[in-house]
């Protein structure tokens, strides 16, 4: 409801839609490639950043951004001698004015959805991360069906079940005894049990940080200057991440129609931001990481690659919720193959991925389920649907209500507009009674039922 106003109000008008599929294929290929490097690479200072502060600030990000030009939209419209503190607090009055609240729910799933991506490629190779994403339609097709009531046919569903089996052929273990992961590596370790094994493990930790002589210590330096990336645990982060954004997306796509007033979707993305950063700050950062926090700082490990990382999500969620507004799923469809081979070309270039026949035979799968599997069959019900028009005008609704006794037998159908005319001093009730209008300034008396013509004539014969 009010979305030909949304669209309107977001002020890109047709260029979006010739340029929504390029700019979302530059953000996904970016932010996957610049996420894995920054995860991978040499940390600044020794220490890696922290991924809640990550996320914090790119709420942070989207919120700066969505308010500058919510503020630029409101201010189009005000009168020049209109005060900043007035066009602020009309703002702030819009934000949190009606439905506002129903964007807590789709905040928080998608503040759980981006955690869980730094977590997933951390451990993935950004191209199996792009084709095990799209396990997000999945999701988005069975929550339509759930929240919109949309049919899946027995085609969809075929290419559904093709896109599980393209992301297995990926996922698949290669069986490279090169690749293990840390907790392999530590399996191997045994105690010294003599002074020849005690030296070589002394001389063995000499290249190691000095910040610990326990364990733990020592395997957290081990981690930190050589990652590891544990396949299982990037599937389940992957997993998850597509859970908690494909039920954002609906849902957020769900309270735009629901919406009875037409909002902008930069005020949208205003309410999505306040309401995302208060679970990033309170929850990610203080209540899990507040002691790393404390003691080595906020921005501790941040470099260019992880600013860059920060800016390239934060604009790729403000870009993902005009695609949802717009309802140009065959763009991001179009985005999310053309990111996949990109990113695949990327990890083969930085990161030196080695293809192989499940890989590629995997990822054709996901690539023809992810251009075919959004069919037209919702486009084409939203096109079919009938234009929102108010209510019929029913002006004598009160008047039958009141006198239902006197109402006429014959009432309009729906579509029709009933307008009843008032009453003048020339149209008076004796006069309605007959099939003639009265004379001006005099009063028809109307027949009874029981006199007739000949009784008048009688009548008119005795008085003369």
């Amino acid at each position: 409801m009010g979305e030909s106003t949304q669209r309107q109000s977001s002020g890109l008008g047709s260029g979006w839609k010739h340029s929504a599929w390029a700019l979302l294929t530059a953000q996904y290929t970016a932010f996957a490639l610049l996420l894995h490097y920054s995860r991978v690479m040499s940390p600044a200072g020794g220490k890696r950043y922290l991924t809640s502060t990550t996320v914090f600030f790119n709420e942070v990000a989207k919120l700066a951004i969505s308010l500058t030009m919510a503020l630029y939209e409101v201010s189009k419209t005000a009168p020049p001698s209109v005060p900043a503190t007035s066009l602020f607090f009309s703002l702030t009055t819009t934000i949190f004015s009606g439905d506002s609240w129903k964007l807590a729910i789709p905040a928080c799933l998608y503040t759980i959805a981006n955690s869980l991506q730094y977590i997933a490629l951390s451990n993935l190779q950004p191209a199996a991360f792009q084709v095990s994403y799209q396990l997000k339609l999945i999701v988005v097709a069975i929550s339509g069906l759930v929240l919109f009531k949309r049919s899946i046919s027995l085609r969809k569903w075929g290419l559904l079940v093709l896109l599980v089996v393209g992301v297995a052929l990926v996922q698949m273990p290669t069986g490279n005894p090169d690749e293990i992961t840390l907790q392999d590596e530590a399996a191997h370790l045994a105690f010294p049990r003599s002074l020849e094994e005690w030296k070589a493990a002394k001389l063995g930790r000499e290249n190691l940080h000095k910040r610990s002589a326990t364990y733990e210590g020592i395997e957290e330096d081990m981690m930190t200057a050589n990652p590891r990336m544990n396949a299982a645990v990037g599937l389940l982060a992957t997993v998850g991440a597509c859970l908690a954004s494909g039920l954002a997306s609906v849902y957020f796509e769900k309270v735009l129609r629901d919406s009875a007033k037409s909002t902008s979707l930069w005020i949208r993305n205003v309410q999505l931001a306040v309401y995302s950063i208060f679970p990033t700050l309170f929850i990610g950062v203080v209540f899990l990481d507040g002691e790393k926090v404390a003691a080595n700082g906020f921005f501790e490990g941040y470099n260019w690659a992880v600013w860059s990382t920060v800016l390239v999500q934060a604009i790729g969620g403000i870009a993902t919720s005009f695609c949802i507004g717009y309802a140009h799923r065959d763009a991001k469809n179009m985005a999310t193959a053309a990111s996949i081979v990109l990113t695949t070309l990327g990890s083969i270039w930085l990161f030196e991925l080695e293809l192989t026949a499940n890989f590629l035979l995997g990822s054709f799968a996901v690539l023809v389920a992810t251009c075919l599997c959004e069919d037209s069959s919702s486009l084409a019900a939203q096109a079919k649907r009938p234009v929102l028009r108010p209510p019929p005008i029913r002006v004598d609704r009160y008047e039958k209500e009141t006198n239902s006794e006197n109402a006429s037998p014959a009432s309009p159908s729906p579509d029709e507009i009933s307008i009843k005319l008032p009453g003048t001093p020339f149209l008076s009730d004796a006069g309605l009674s007959t099939s003639r209008p009265t004379s001006p300034g005099h009063v028809r008396v109307g027949r009874t039922p029981s006199s007739g013509y000949f009784d008048k004539h009688q009548q008119h014969l005795r008085d003369h």
